[in-house]
């Protein structure tokens, strides 16, 4: 048995996982359930890693499906909802474009949940590159729940059945 593991472990180097990647991976694979929805499947993902709060990094947009998830979790893990515009920062401060809107500030969102003590983030409905941003930042395990589709009501695989159909 020993040996078995030696050789996994090497053959899982050589492919460039870490230990961390590998777990993460196995807590994944246990998650996944027939018939189960992405939200059952978070749970118990985060229940296998031992995970105690979750935070939820959310476009204001989508801030009603952001407090339903936080409702669905709350019975089992600490939650936290970070909405873009936390920070308010006006645009025109980031991109000088005399903008006086607020600007979504995902680097904030992650400021917010990691002083918070975030074990596990959540991302629902943040633009195209905020979500990279939100993402290339994080320090703990990011998933992304709902993606950002205006045209599709938040669905693009839509666009893909659309185009499959021509």
């Amino acid at each position: 048995m020993e040996n078995d593991e030696i050789k996994t472990a090497d053959a899982a180097a050589h492919y460039g996982y870490s230990p961390e990647d590998l777990s993460t991976m196995e807590q994944a694979r246990d998650a996944m359930r027939a018939n189960e929805d992405r939200i059952a499947e978070i749970r118990a993902w985060a229940r296998n890693a031992g995970i105690k709060k979750i935070g939820i990094a959310h476009c204001a947009g989508l801030a009603k499906e952001a407090t339903l998830v936080q409702e669905l979790l709350s019975s089992e893990f600490d939650t936290l909802l970070a909405g873009c515009k936390v920070g308010r920062i006006k645009l025109d401060d980031l991109l000088n474009d005399g903008s006086q809107t607020l600007a979504c500030n995902p680097i904030g969102q992650v400021k917010m949940l990691e002083k918070w003590g975030s074990q596990l983030n959540i991302v629902v409905g943040l633009c195209l590159g905020h979500d990279m941003i939100f993402n290339s930042h994080s320090h703990v395990p990011t998933t992304t729940l709902i993606v950002k589709d205006r045209k599709f009501k938040h669905n693009p695989m839509q666009a893909l059945v659309q185009k499959q159909e021509l």
